[in-house]
């Protein structure tokens, strides 16, 4: 991804701070230079760019800052909201309501990939729980309906359309009709492409609208046309009542900070942005959560969210090893499996900070060389027969070390989950760790207390750090104790590569 690309370059200029002696107007100037050109190279409005640069000194201004500030935290504060600022539209999306009927129009460009979007929001819903299907009113363009039907009978997703009705005002009029009667809870109605000097598409867009009452239009982007998203956007805007936006194409495109930027312009909120053409491949859009796990800081919320959707507390075989104390190697094997459910396993760890460097792939392919008793085991057996280690090893194509390597991992797995109980899989942060109603007393002897109860091979690690971090990324508390990125990534590694 691109924007990965402008993360890293972002970071490292913000790093390099850290490895000046003294923090001066000079190294500020030359901090903002390589961010200003980095943003420019992603195809970032000049204007923005230029708007960042000046609020950063603003809010920094270095002669001000008192003598016992950290200068650099001060620095990196103020670089991390501006860039929130700069993708955020200040605007608040709409959010469907449990139990009623949600309907939602789809409109945009030919070949934003608007069909393929409708079957991935429907997918999002579905697997948290709602009732969804779609409606194809699009018979403009030839192979429509066959293509949502393929990926909503793909999905499992309820659909309706037409090979013969040619008005899509009355299929969608009928799909809408036949959808709420049955109850669901999220209808979903596609519509033809169309551009915004084409006055007939836009008539039979106001109509189908018109028709079916929708509580939300979304307009899909192509990432692709960069800064020319904002005219875009505004025409839409003007004749569809655009409640919210989708941006796709985000998987390797320099133009997708210049669409982001520009449509937050026009104060439309963005909701989803898509990051390649599997049907997972659909992220909810957050201004702060998108920014911090660009520039590899992870996203703490975001990972908890999806450990919820896996529903590892329906694990029933698992729940009962751990009122036993147990967590097999199988165990991990099986959490390594619904992870990847959710989508490819790096994507799952770049909302870890400093996790996505960690071979999960290359993990389970050790695990299936096991024999059914190694997986049932705790990892004991190994050390107590060494062969086995070796046999793996030949097996799986790797080496003793990494397999060694694996049964190390899985202690620090088998000590967290031990330690902390159900609640870590559940995506809570430890037994009783209710953090929006503690002082800070309590914060403090908290940490103290998950310190003390961490495996040993996880020790040396800043808890306060850690927690901090976490707290960030769940939107509590402020970012004025933000530590250094470069110590973020550095304790986050720690986390991942101590045995």
């Amino acid at each position: 991804m691109v924007l990965a690309d402008l993360g890293r370059r972002i970071n490292a200029a913000l790093a390099q701070i850290n490895k000046e002696p003294v923090i001066d107007a000079k190294v500020l100037d030359a901090l903002l230079k390589e961010i200003c050109h980095a943003l420019l190279e992603a195809d970032v409005n000049v204007r923005l760019v230029g708007s960042l640069r000046n609020n950063v000194k603003t809010a920094v201004n270095i002669q001000d800052l008192a003598a016992g500030i950290n200068k650099r935290k001060v620095i990196q504060k103020a670089v991390l909201d501006e860039l929130c600022r700069l993708v955020e539209p200040g605007v608040e999306p709409f959010k469907p309501k449990k139990g009623a009927c949600n309907i939602i129009m789809f409109v945009g460009l030919q070949g934003s990939g608007k069909t393929t979007t409708c079957t991935k929001l429907a997918y999002h819903y579905q697997r948290k729980g709602w009732k969804v299907c779609l409606v194809c009113a699009d018979t403009f363009r030839a192979g429509a309906f066959d293509q949502l039907k393929q990926n909503a009978t793909k999905a499992k997703i309820p659909y309706y359309g037409s090979y013969t009705e040619t008005d899509p005002v009355q299929i969608a009029h009928e799909g809408v009709e036949k959808f709420k009667k049955e109850h669901f809870e999220i209808i979903i109605v596609d519509t033809s492409g169309r551009h915004k000097q084409e006055f007939e598409l836009f008539e039979e867009m106001k109509q189908i609208s018109s028709v079916v009452s929708p509580d939300n239009t979304i307009f899909v982007m192509d990432a692709t046309i960069g800064q020319a998203a904002e005219a875009q956007a505004r025409a839409f805007h003007e004749a569809a009542d655009i409640g919210s936006i989708i941006i796709t194409k985000m998987d390797g495109h320099a133009k997708g900070g210049g669409a982001i930027s520009a449509v937050a312009a026009t104060h439309s909120p963005i909701i989803f942005i898509g990051t390649g053409e599997h049907i997972h491949d659909l992220e909810r859009f957050e201004p702060r959560r998108f920014v911090q796990k660009m520039l590899g800081m992870g996203d703490i919320s975001g990972l908890m969210e999806t450990v919820q959707d896996l529903k590892l507390d329906q694990n029933k075989n698992l729940m009962k090893n751990l009122e036993q104390g147990i967590f097999t190697i199988r165990d991990m094997y099986e959490q390594f499996q619904n992870i990847s459910k959710m989508g490819p396993l790096s994507k799952m760890m770049q909302m870890m900070p400093g996790m996505s460097e960690m071979n999960f792939e290359g993990l389970m392919t050790i695990m299936d060389s096991m024999s059914e008793s190694e997986l049932d085991s705790e990892g004991k057996i190994f050390y107590q027969k060494p062969i086995r280690i070796q046999r793996v090893a030949r097996g799986s194509g790797t080496s003793v070390r990494e397999v060694e390597e694996l049964l190390d991992q899985h202690k620090v797995f088998q000590g967290m989950v031990k330690k902390f109980g159900k609640g870590f899989l559940k995506g809570g942060a430890g037994p009783g760790m209710d953090t929006s109603k503690m002082s800070p007393q309590q914060m403090q002897q908290k940490m103290a207390q998950m310190q003390r109860m961490l495996p040993r091979g996880m020790a040396g690690m800043n808890m306060n750090n850690m927690m901090r971090q976490m707290m960030n990324g769940l939107g509590g508390g402020g970012l004025g104790g933000m530590p250094d990125l470069s110590q973020m990534q550095n304790m986050m590694k720690q986390m991942g590569n101590r045995r």
